[in-house]
């Protein structure tokens, strides 16, 4: 039986990709109904700073979030800790630290909500279209549910470009569900790296599935995509390295004893930043609005400290690092030793892309990034981290193998979400916080006693 479903899974990888969405989606749903938050909300946290953007465009039609903070957070006093929204910056607009990108990614499904309601509306039926409802807040977690599913087939798709379907699947497999990309797909979809997953996917493999192509277009249409993943995290800019490594191999891979570069070889290269920048466009001309310049670090210079990157801590500590928490990325790393073997362009561009998010995400000034399962900005790198476990997944001969490491990430990934929402709920008596060599090694396996101990209790 076991075998007749890893046999069904390597035959239709995306049939088994699109259906662990559709149970995501009906998980987060029922969530919502059975769960809901004692104030109504379901935009929490990060996501409301996302959620201003595409409220206020649509209903208001302008920037001006004052209103969408106080009633999103239901503010009825002005405390030194919500100053910030009723003290406008120079420019008179509320600052807002978040890209647009993703409530850009979040429209269609907004304005599809809006468009049913209306209709309702018009109908006769008793219903408020205001943009704050909960039908409105809830298309922003399906649709970071439908871009995490959309990321994790696009990475697959890119690691089966270079490696066979068996290992491609099983390495998305076990980083999309056996890391923390699982937590941002189904219980928290409404924060951005669902939306990241998406949009990295799509540079990743189309970079990957167009690799021979040399021709402009090809330039001009992997910088555009660049530019959509930079509109999510401006972080992302950094995925320029590839068009500047594929330029390079393309002039000096025909041409090694010119010592010159040809004009085609700054063209390309100008083509792909060129298309960056005007699909960036909308992010500058927010910035420009609330800051008075293009381009800004709105958290403030303080929030990068370029100088003193927590380089070690961001990797191990037991403060959501991304290898104590999630080991198989360890394993991923690791598979860029054969995936250099195979493959050195690639090996060089997925080093050189890894090192600078470790750095970048290392240089953050809370480089634990908030309350967060694991290392949450890292979620960007999955397309990269399944590369590099499908690279290792290839040199291991016996499927049982593969299978079996891709399965033990997920059993102890999945003990350990459900150890971290037991603390979240209040369980903190049953379920410690991932802490600590008891709290995030060993209280995984103990937890499902407590919990099955406490519920038997008279």
């Amino acid at each position: 039986m076991i075998g007749r479903l890893m046999d069904r899974i390597e035959r239709a990888p995306g049939t088994t990709i699109a259906l662990l969405g559709i149970v995501f989606a009906l998980a987060y749903g029922a969530s919502l109904v059975f769960f809901p938050k004692p104030n109504g909300r379901i935009v929490i946290g990060d996501a409301v700073h996302y959620y201003v953007y595409l409220r206020s465009l649509v209903f208001d039609g302008d920037l001006q979030f004052h209103n969408e903070y106080v009633r999103l957070y239901g503010l009825t006093y002005r405390g030194p800790e919500v100053a910030w929204v009723y003290d406008p910056l120079p420019s008179g607009y509320i600052r807002n630290v978040m890209p647009i990108g993703t409530a850009i990614v979040w429209a269609p499904l907004y304005l599809l909500a809006g468009a049913v309601l209306s209709v309702m509306r018009l109908a006769g039926m008793d219903i408020t279209v205001d943009g704050y409802g909960r039908l409105f807040q809830a298309t922003t977690g399906f649709s970071g549910i439908a871009a995490a599913t959309a990321g994790a087939w696009l990475s697959y798709r890119a690691a089966a470009s270079v490696f066979s379907v068996r290992s491609a699947i099983w390495a998305t497999l076990a980083i999309w569900l056996g890391a923390s990309p699982l937590y941002y797909s189904m219980v928290s979809p409404t924060y951005s790296h669902a939306v990241s997953m998406l949009a990295n996917g799509a540079v990743i493999a189309y970079w990957l599935t167009s690799r021979e192509r040399t021709d402009l277009k090809r330039f001009v249409v992997l910088g555009a995509l660049i530019g959509g993943a930079t509109l999510v995290r401006w972080q992302e800019a950094t995925l320029l390295i590839l068009p500047v490594l594929d330029a390079a191999q393309a002039r000096w891979g025909r041409a090694l004893r010119e010592p010159r570069l040809s004009p085609s070889f700054h063209l390309k290269i100008l083509a792909a930043a060129l298309a960056a920048l005007a699909v960036f466009t909308p992010q500058m001309i927010v910035w420009n609005l609330f800051y008075g310049e293009p381009f800004v670090i709105p958290q403030g210079g303080q929030f990068m400290r370029w100088h003193d990157a927590a380089l070690t801590a961001v990797l191990f500590s037991d403060w959501h690092g991304l290898f104590t928490w999630t080991p198989i990325v360890l394993l991923s790393v690791i598979g860029l030793v054969p995936l250099w073997r195979r493959d050195r362009h690639v090996a060089i561009a997925a080093i050189a892309l890894l090192f600078s998010a470790w750095y970048t995400n290392a240089a953050v000034a809370d480089w634990w990034a908030g309350e967060a399962f694991g290392s949450r900005r890292f979620v960007s790198c999955v397309p990269l981290f399944v590369l590099g476990l499908a690279a290792l997944f290839s040199t291991w001969q016996h499927r049982s193998i593969v299978v079996g490491v891709a399965a033990i990430a997920i059993a102890l990934n999945c003990l350990l979400l459900f150890q971290y929402q037991l603390f979240l709920k209040g369980w903190r008596d049953v379920a410690p916080y991932p802490r600590g060599a008891y709290g995030l090694a060993a209280a995984r396996f103990v937890v499902p006693f407590r919990v099955v101990g406490r519920l038997l209790r008279p």
